[in-house]
């Protein structure tokens, strides 16, 4: 099952390429979301202990649903001559990731800003939760960055090395964990209803937070300092590939009131964005790579 496992990759890697997102009608990420916004509500309504332990058990039954049904899927698809299995697993694995939507859109923030500071402002609230109506420029910019390193990971580079690790499980499985952290895993309203939530993110995330920050600025010399950067951010894996991507463009990369990484440079300018495109294409490829490589060596 070796080649069907890489050949799905590459066929999930041409998909997103040639038509980058699905529309959300039709998008099974974001089926979950409406499914997750409810129940979230929900929860929130009901006294901490409580939420605490719907929202782990409302996590754990979405997770095992999913994880069953995208094992089964699998196990029926190895039945199947290798050709036609790849082609069908590769376009269930696309909806795990989304490399063209990501890339495109960073550069768009870029492009409006050149329009004007307002129009820069809209395009990256469509990027970051954030509150951007006093963003200025530099800020505009930096929020782009910052989204492109951090997504990098979750959009991108974890859902390919859950795959390689675990086959369509572990990439359905990644996906599921990131979307019910970004719905539930707040402090405030969510505290408790997301708590698991968030909590089983950060785990599923540890390492491919790590793997991605190499890529980003494969300096074993600057390893230290990713490290220390890292740590300035509440989370305990945005900052990394964040803190690479800040060192590796030599900017400094803020928001406002939390953290600010390689404080002492200065603010990007367009060429940044331009450089940080670059540089993030090279990592999502070296990513692809060397899942493609896992899957051909080892059939997931």
């Amino acid at each position: 099952m070796h080649r069907m496992f890489a050949a799905a990759l590459v066929i999930a890697w041409t998909l997103d390429a040639w038509f980058g997102e699905a529309p959300n009608s039709v998008h099974p990420v974001a089926w979950l979301g409406r499914v997750l916004g409810p129940m979230g509500r929900r929860l929130c309504s009901w006294q901490p202990m409580a939420a605490l332990a719907g929202g782990t058990l409302a996590w754990l039954a979405i997770a095992a649903a999913l994880a069953g049904t995208s094992y089964w899927l699998q196990r029926e698809l190895e039945a199947w001559p290798w050709w036609l299995g790849a082609l069908a697993m590769g376009c269930l694995l696309k909806p795990c990731f989304a490399w063209r939507m990501l890339r495109d859109e960073v550069a768009a923030v870029e492009q409006a800003l050149g329009q004007s500071l307002q129009a820069g402002r809209e395009r990256v609230a469509r990027l970051a939760s954030r509150d951007v109506s006093r963003l200025q420029a530099c800020e505009v910019r930096e929020t782009a960055i910052e989204t492109l390193a951090e997504n990098l990971n979750d959009s991108v580079l974890a859902p390919l090395l859950w795959f390689s690790l675990a086959g369509l499980p572990g990439a359905v499985v990644y996906r599921f964990a990131n979307t019910a952290d970004a719905m539930w895993g707040y402090r405030g309203r969510y505290e408790w209803a997301g708590k698991f939530a968030a909590r089983a993110d950060d785990l599923l995330s540890w390492l491919p937070a790590r793997l991605s920050a190499a890529l980003l600025c494969p300096s074993p010399r600057r390893w230290a300092e990713m490290r220390r950067q890292a740590a300035l951010t509440p989370s305990p894996n945005g900052g990394w590939p964040m803190g690479a991507m800040a060192l590796r463009l030599g900017v400094s990369l803020r928001k406002p009131g939390v953290y600010a990484l390689n404080e002492q440079a200065g603010s990007p300018e367009p060429r940044h964005t331009a450089l940080a495109l670059r540089i993030a294409t090279r990592a999502a490829w070296l990513g692809m790579l060397a899942a493609l490589l896992t899957c051909a060596w080892s059939g997931t």
